[in-house]
């Protein structure tokens, strides 16, 4: 709540009686009703803009001339663990890129650690110097079908509601509980109905997307064509454009960015890691994309700012006129969203800005119980005709459900190298079962060695992609003494690792020093013969069992389409 203080002052600046706390010239300004760009001074009174369209005196000044002024660009749907970093390492990576505001789920954590992990998400949002909000994560477990690490009911989220960082209901992943109206999901529906509610709907069509929406579910994140967009913008859910460093949607949703529709999108990265970041940029690269491949340019900028502040109830931010939030960005160039200089909340985004934050303590340390893994833990029992096999599509996370015969030897079924099949084994590392679930996966291009990791959607057991039991179980053992990360394996020897000990899914190191880890992995990774960008966050993302067609959890094989075991 402002007090009455502090609103004369904004008055006072505002009508111009007193000198701005900070006045940004130079600039033009882009103005998101009609796109044109307008030379004005921006005067700022502490975390407020307080003028535009028109001259100002200010205490300080800052020289934005040659830049144009757009509002912060605004994420709305992420998952921070995905970012490998702990979230103040996260808003150092993004806020140069102009991302001001982002709408996190604290799903992964919330899997491995329940409350503890949200709360801790809720720390640091305080201690941010973006604006990080947090929406409760309303599937933990997100299925009856994989061992998670926590379990949250209806009553657990319900004593988080009230904190000043909460918006409402994460994602309600558990589409086919809603349908069927499980109770413990009508618990939850309940009792955020006055609340936002984010949905995740792949492939939800017809009526059992009406009946979805009639929950009080308001968006998805998951819709992949531009067809399935279209149905859902015309029953009136709000779509939200993905680009992550795995699932890439943009390029399919680009013909729905127009200034007609442009009220009901906004973009989201929900997983994007730190090189990718470097490599391509955040919401910056989803911009220029956009308008490169014909966006309308006022379209793609209200999509990144205005319309997501809209779709989230975020009134006080994503544009710049008095009264919003100073959230600033200034850019070179709209068609290329070239980012020179970033204001948050008023403050410029520089080094300094980061010094004083609060210290928060990393959660979930030791967060890895398995006992240590034999190669005889890998092997899969042989079938007679098709072999259920995982099939891999590059850039996204639905998988295909194939049938392939595949070689076996003394009652063993094997990997078929010459036709791109792999071993895929999880294993359940919260302590609560030990259970071991191997399987089989197309698409990799492996030769040799395995790959593992930690972070495994959405409950974060060890998985496990190889074609040698021996690498398989060197890299499984490698995460399991290092408290969780990502290892690559070859001949029995780990050969690159990255550590992420906070609940095994981030790194408590710098951003700078994840992305240098990165690269040396994906190099290990391509020495294996794996032809995927992004092979880490694809091994994540074949334990997913609410995303088609077929997945693989500690429990075994997962038929989505049926949401049962195999």
């Amino acid at each position: 709540m402002t007090d009455t203080q502090t609103l004369a002052r904004r008055i006072a600046q505002g009508r111009g009686d007193e000198p701005a706390d900070l006045v940004i010239r130079g600039a033009r300004l882009l103005d998101l009703v009609t796109g044109a760009l307008v030379e004005s001074d921006i005067a700022l009174c502490g975390d407020t803009i307080v003028g535009t369209y028109g001259s100002y005196r200010g205490k300080a000044e800052f020289d934005a001339a040659g830049l144009i002024a757009v509002p912060g660009f605004i994420d709305t749907h992420l998952h921070v663990e995905s970012s490998l970093v702990t979230p103040l390492e996260f808003e150092r990576c993004v806020l140069p890129h102009g991302v001001t505001t982002a709408i996190c789920d604290p799903h992964e954590i919330a899997n491995v650690l329940g409350v503890e992990g949200i709360t801790y998400f809720l720390a640091c949002a305080e201690a941010m110097r973006m604006d990080l909000r947090v929406q409760l994560s309303s599937c933990v477990p997100a299925t009856h079908l994989e061992t998670a690490g926590a379990r949250l009911e209806a009553a657990d989220l319900v004593a988080l509601m009230h904190h000043p960082k909460v918006i409402g209901l994460a994602e309600f992943m558990n589409f086919p509980g809603v349908l069927h109206r499980d109770q413990g999901c009508l618990d939850k529906l309940a009792a955020f109905s006055h609340r936002h509610i984010d949905g995740h709907a792949p492939l939800v069509r017809g009526k059992d997307l009406n009946g979805y929406l009639s929950a009080g579910i308001r968006t998805d994140h998951e819709t992949t064509t531009a067809d399935e967009a279209r149905e859902k913008l015309a029953k009136g859910m709000a779509i939200l454009i993905r680009e992550g460093s795995v699932s890439k949607d943009l390029h399919a949703l680009i013909p729905l960015i127009t200034r007609d529709a442009s009220p009901l999108l906004a973009f989201c990265t929900d997983d994007r890691n730190p090189l990718d970041i470097a490599e391509e940029g955040h919401l910056d690269y989803m911009i220029r994309t956009a308008i490169a491949e014909g966006a309308d340019m006022l379209a793609t900028y209200r999509v990144a700012t205005l319309s997501a502040a809209r779709n989230f109830g975020l009134f006080d931010r994503g544009f710049i006129g008095p009264g919003k939030r100073a959230d600033i960005v200034l850019v070179e160039d709209l068609a290329t969203c070239s980012v020179r200089q970033v204001f948050a909340a008023g403050r410029l985004v520089e080094d300094a800005l980061f010094k004083d934050r609060a210290t928060i303590a990393p959660v979930g340390l030791g967060s890895v119980h398995s006992r240590r893994l034999t190669p005889e833990d890998f092997k899969a029992v042989a079938r007679s005709g098709d072999t259920p096999v995982i099939g891999v599509v590059p850039g996204r996370i639905i998988t295909e459900r194939l049938g392939m015969p595949l070689p076996s030897l003394d009652g063993e079924a094997l990997p078929d190298l010459t036709n791109d099949v792999a071993k895929v084994t999880v294993i359940e590392r919260h302590g609560k079962n030990g259970g071991i679930a191997t399987g089989f996966v197309h698409g990799f291009g492996m030769k040799r060695g395995a790959i593992a990791s930690s972070v495994g959607h959405d409950s974060h057991n060890l998985c496990v992609v190889g074609v040698d039991e021996v690498s398989m179980a060197a890299a499984a053992n490698r995460l399991i003494a290092i408290g969780g990360g990502f290892a690559v394996a070859d001949d029995g020897e780990v050969t690159a690792e990255l550590a992420l000990p906070v609940a095994g899914l981030m790194s408590d190191q710098p951003f700078e020093a994840v992305r240098h880890e990165l690269e040396a992995l994906r190099m290990a990774a391509k020495a294996l013969g794996v032809v995927l960008a992004e092979p880490f966050l694809q091994v994540a993302f074949l334990t997913l069992p609410v995303i088609p067609h077929l997945k693989i959890t500690d429990k075994g094989l997962v038929d989505v389409d049926r949401f049962s075991l195999v």
